[in-house]
């Protein structure tokens, strides 16, 4: 889609925060707008929703010299430069380190701590010549469903101001939804990127575990976590995984070399004989009926398009959460015991002796989720109990892997609702640890198996609100989800 420059003339702030990357980018190299007029249409679409009695709340921070970045990009261009990025504006969730910036993860414990590095897929976003607008809000330390566990306060659902935008990369779904960005990073841990994408009514993709490098993302599950992306249309996903996945990186020895860069443009695939498996206990009374209208919907497209759809049964399912709110705590009370008030970020006064510091200051920095999960991982870490629960959930997880991989021998991609509700309302679930949890049960199992998942925008409620609908495959079969995807979106766009 290219815009004639009299047109752009004419576009307001509203017309130009509203196109996609991808339209962004040949509107840029067509030369019909300036990298410096995108960025003042998302600061002013910012500005503007900050002034809300209920705003998005979706940045933590929105970078003073983001106009200046897109100067330097407009003289780039101007002077012959191509990156595949050069001038696009992209919003970054706060515990993905750019170097000289603050990343907070929306902690206490981490206020004013500035990152001595970027993260590789920084650098590489910034080879290609993105523009970084800002910090995006999050669950502190990427721990939640719903983003109300912030330090700044929660994020609101674009679609109604009174409901959750999904966690913990709410703040990046939101702002994509918002239009206050036209793509941001977050991270999935158990759906922390596929939740709010549903949620919010947009895209978004968790990669292979080993697609991207984990190197300058802020550790939480170290065997779970994944970068990944939120956009409104597929083809957004596809330009900015070619950037970020290119090779692999020597910092993260779990990275691996896939070849995305290479991909060539996307393209609509024909499901014609694409054989589609439809988890059982992922579309069972216990999801929403709103919701299971929605993919039934889905389901009927896929098989007008060619595909073949057929209900399948993987009994370690049923164990998903279970197994992840074993692992996933574990790996986080190991990683965050570095946050001791020692080597960076915040150091409570006024105590007697280095215990009572390391106490004192981790009472003041962590929330009380962040808490209960380094509770539950130094428990079942515990003597006496590392046997009964952590080496049995790693057991299962070894098993679900195997009867995974058994499963795509039979089918090519799942297809599940994304989330077992629509965006519940704030508060709703923030004192009920249990039900919050519950909400991951559709995403865990990719991040278990380290598979890549897309969720894209499915339809919406009787009341309106956003539903999506998920797509996992085989490991490294991202080109597979992403042009699925895309066929459906090039029929259910608008």
């Amino acid at each position: 889609m290219s815009f004639p420059v009299f047109w752009i003339s004419m576009m307001n702030d509203r017309r130009l925060n509203g196109l996609t990357l991808s339209e962004m980018r040949r509107a840029l190299q067509a030369g019909e707008v300036s990298s410096v007029e995108l960025v003042e249409a998302f600061r002013n679409a910012w500005e503007e929703d900050s002034s809300n009695e209920k705003p998005v709340n979706g940045y933590v921070e929105f970078f003073a010299d983001a106009a200046q970045q897109a100067r330097k990009a407009d003289e780039a261009r101007a002077a012959g430069g191509h990156g595949k990025l050069l001038g696009l504006p992209i919003a970054v969730k706060d515990n993905i380190q750019i170097a000289g910036r603050l990343t907070t993860c929306a902690s206490n414990i981490l206020q004013g701590y500035r990152a001595p590095y970027s993260a590789t897929v920084i650098e590489r976003l910034e080879a290609a010549g993105a523009v970084f607008l800002g910090r995006a809000n999050m669950d502190e330390f990427a721990m939640g469903s719903s983003c109300e566990y912030s330090c700044y306060g929660a994020v609101r659902n674009p679609h109604d101001r009174d409901r959750t935008a999904g966690g913990s990369s709410g703040g990046s779904a939101a702002l994509v939804a918002a239009k206050q960005a036209p793509f941001a990073l977050g991270s999935d841990t158990g759906g922390s990127v596929r939740l709010p994408a549903s949620f919010c009514g947009v895209y978004g993709l968790k990669p292979s575990y080993g697609t991207l490098s984990r190197y300058g993302l802020v550790a939480f599950g170290s065997s779970l976590d994944q970068i990944g992306f939120l956009a409104r249309s597929v083809e957004d996903l596809q330009l900015v995984l070619s950037v970020a996945a290119a090779g692999v990186d020597p910092r993260d020895q779990t990275s691996e070399k896939t070849g995305f860069e290479n991909a060539g443009p996307l393209r609509a695939r024909s499901l014609s004989g694409l054989t589609i498996g439809i988890p059982g206990q992922l579309v069972s009374e216990a999801v929403d009926p709103q919701v299971l209208q929605v993919f039934d919907e889905f389901r009927r497209w896929l098989e007008s398009a060619g595909a073949k759809t057929r209900v399948i049964s993987i009994p370690v399912l049923d164990a998903c959460v279970a197994m992840y709110y074993i692992i996933a705590p574990a790996e986080a009370s190991s990683n965050l015991s570095r946050f001791d008030g020692v080597k960076y970020g915040r150091r409570a006064a006024g105590a007697e002796n280095l215990d009572a510091m390391y106490e004192k200051t981790r009472e003041e920095g962590f929330g009380p989720e962040v808490k209960r999960r380094i509770l539950i991982g130094n428990y079942v870490l515990s003597s006496g109990y590392y046997d009964a629960y952590y080496k049995k959930a790693q057991g299962v997880r070894a098993l679900l892997q195997q009867r995974m991989d058994a499963v795509f021998e039979e089918v090519d991609l799942l297809a599940s609702p994304t989330s077992p509700t629509p965006p519940f309302r704030l508060g709703e679930k923030v004192d009920d640890p249990l039900a919050m949890y519950l909400t991951d049960i559709c995403t865990t199992p990719a991040n278990l198996t380290k598979s890549p998942a897309l969720s894209l925008p499915g339809g919406r409620t009787s009341d309106g609100l956003p539903v999506g609908v998920q797509l996992t495959g085989r490991r490294f079969c991202e080109m597979t989800l992403l042009e699925t995807a895309y066929s459906w979106e090039r029929e259910h766009a608008g």
